[in-house]
C-alpha cells in the first residue's frame, strides 16, 4: 500500500474522546503520525450542543470515589480510571491549554465564556498545531488485523499500527457489528438520559411549571431521584427525571417505556406532609386554601387542590378528612402514566456498548485484539447528566493516549 496511507495511530471518531485522545498522544510523543476519521461532515457535534450550547465540561467532584458514584454503568471501572485522570485533572488540562472553567451552584463546570465554541476552538487549534490529520465523511466499514498492523476500510483504505475507537454510542446493535467481528462482546445498546411522555396529558396546561425540590420514583421499584422536575407539554422533564432515566435505563427498556411515575412535589416524607396539613386544619379556622404550601408554584397548587375536589372550600378548617387525604396523596405520590420517552438526538447517551470486562483498565487496550484501544461512549459505561459523560470521555481517552504514546 502507498506509504501516505500509513499512520502510527488512527482515531475513529471526531468527537470529545477522539480529539482528546489524539491530542494527548501527540503531546506525549511528537514523532507519531495521527489521523482522525469522522464519519459525518461535522466535528465535535455533541460538544457544540452540550449544556445548552455552553458545554458542560465536567463536574466539581474531585474524589475518584465520589465521582464514580454518578455512573449507573462502569462505576467500578471508572473508580480505578479516575485515580489516573479525574475531574481536577480535566480542569488543569484545559487551563494549561488556555481555557478557564467555572463551577455553578449544582457542581456543573463550564468554560467561563459560557460558549461551547471555546472548547471546540481549543481542540481544533491544538490539533492543527500538532499536525494531527483529519478526514471527514469517512465512515468505517471494516477493520482487519494483519500481523503487526490494522487495515481500516472507509471509502479509502488506511493502515495503522494502533487504533483508538472513539466513535461514540449507537442506538442499534447492528452499528456495533464491525466491533463484534473483531471478537468483542457488545452489551445491548439502549437509550439513557431521556424524558418521560405522559400518556394522559392531564398536566399539559401546567407546561413550564418547575418544582426545584421534588422526588420522582418509579412505582413498584426502588428507582428514585431527588431534584428539579419540569412539567412539559409531553410529560415530565428536569434533572431528577433525566437522572432517573439513567439509573433505570435497563428496567425501563424491559418495560417498553410503559410504567407509572410517582412524583412527590414536596420532596418530604409522607408523614411530614400529613402532619403539616393536619395542623392547619386543627389549629386555625382562618388560613385560606389558596395560599400555596411547601413552596409550590401557585398554578400547580391550585391544580392539585382542584384535582382533590376541594375547589369550593375556602379555608382549611372546612376540609373533610377524605379530601385532605386525597391532597396528601397528590402531593406525595402524584401518579403519571408514562408511555414512551423523548430523547434529544444531539445529546443522546447510550447505555451499553463494548463490554468493559474486555478492556485493560491501565491502558484502555483490548484484551482480545492487541493494538486496539477504546475511549468514551462506545464502551459500556455512562453517567448521569451534569458533565459526567464528558469526564468519562476525557479520562478513558487520556489513559489510552498515555499507552499509545509509549508503544513500540
Amino acid at each position: 500500500m502507498a506509504s501516505e496511507t500509513h499512520f502510527d495511530v488512527i482515531v475513529l471518531g471526531g468527537g470529545a474522546a477522539g480529539f482528546f485522545g489524539a491530542i494527548n498522544v501527540v503531546e506525549r510523543n511528537k514523532n507519531l503520525r495521527i489521523l482522525i476519521l469522522e464519519k459525518s461532515s461535522r466535528l465535535l457535534s455533541k460538544v457544540k450542543v452540550s449544556g445548552g450550547g455552553r458545554c458542560n465540561v465536567t463536574h466539581h467532584s474531585f474524589s475518584p470515589a465520589s465521582l464514580s458514584q454518578h455512573y449507573p454503568r462502569g462505576q467500578r471501572q471508572l473508580k480505578n480510571l479516575f485515580h489516573q485522570f479525574q475531574a481536577s485533572d480535566t480542569v488543569d488540562w484545559f487551563k494549561q491549554h488556555g481555557v478557564e472553567l467555572k463551577t455553578e451552584d449544582d457542581g456543573r463546570m463550564f468554560p467561563t465564556t459560557d460558549n461551547s465554541q471555546t472548547i471546540i476552538d481549543c481542540f481544533l487549534q491544538v490539533a492543527e498545531i500538532l499536525g494531527i490529520e483529519i478526514k471527514l465523511n469517512s465512515e468505517v466499514h471494516r477493520i482487519e488485523r494483519k500481523e503487526d498492523h490494522f487495515i481500516v476500510r472507509t471509502k479509502e483504505i488506511f493502515t495503522a499500527k494502533n487504533i483508538l475507537i472513539a466513535t461514540g454510542g449507537y442506538n442499534k446493535r447492528e452499528n456495533y457489528q464491525w466491533l463484534a467481528d473483531l471478537g468483542h462482546e457488545i452489551i445491548n445498546p439502549i437509550p439513557s438520559l431521556f424524558t418521560f411522555n405522559d400518556s394522559e396529558k392531564e398536566f399539559k396546561d401546567l407546561m413550564g411549571v418547575a418544582v426545584p425540590n421534588s422526588e420522582v420514583r418509579i412505582a413498584g421499584t426502588k428507582f428514585s431521584q431527588h431534584g428539579a422536575v419540569l412539567i412539559t407539554h409531553w410529560g415530565l422533564s428536569g434533572p431528577a427525571v433525566i437522572k432517573l432515566s439513567a439509573w433505570a435505563a435497563v428496567y425501563l427498556n424491559e418495560q417498553h417505556y410503559t410504567f407509572t411515575v410517582l412524583v412527590n412535589w414536596t420532596g418530604l416524607p409522607e408523614a411530614e406532609v400529613r402532619d403539616e396539613l393536619m395542623q392547619l386544619k386543627n389549629q386555625s379556622k382562618k388560613i385560606a386554601l389558596v395560599n400555596p404550601m411547601f413552596g409550590l408554584p401557585k398554578r400547580l397548587w391550585e391544580f392539585l387542590c382542584n384535582k382533590s375536589g376541594i375547589e369550593d372550600r375556602k379555608i382549611w378548617a372546612e376540609l373533610p378528612h377524605k379530601q385532605i387525604n386525597k391532597l396528601i396523596e397528590l402531593l406525595y405520590a402524584c401518579p403519571f402514566r408514562i408511555k414512551g420517552k423523548t430523547t434529544f438526538k444531539e445529546e443522546f447517551v447510550t447505555c451499553g456498548g463494548v463490554a468493559m470486562t474486555e478492556i485493560d483498565l491501565y491502558t484502555m487496550q483490548s484484551k482480545k485484539v492487541p493494538g486496539l484501544y477504546f475511549a468514551g461512549e462506545v464502551l459500556d459505561m455512562d453517567g448521569e447528566t451534569g458533565g459526567f459523560n464528558f469526564q468519562s470521555a476525557w479520562t478513558t481517552a487520556w489513559v489510552a493516549a498515555a499507552s499509545l504514546a509509549d508503544f513500540r
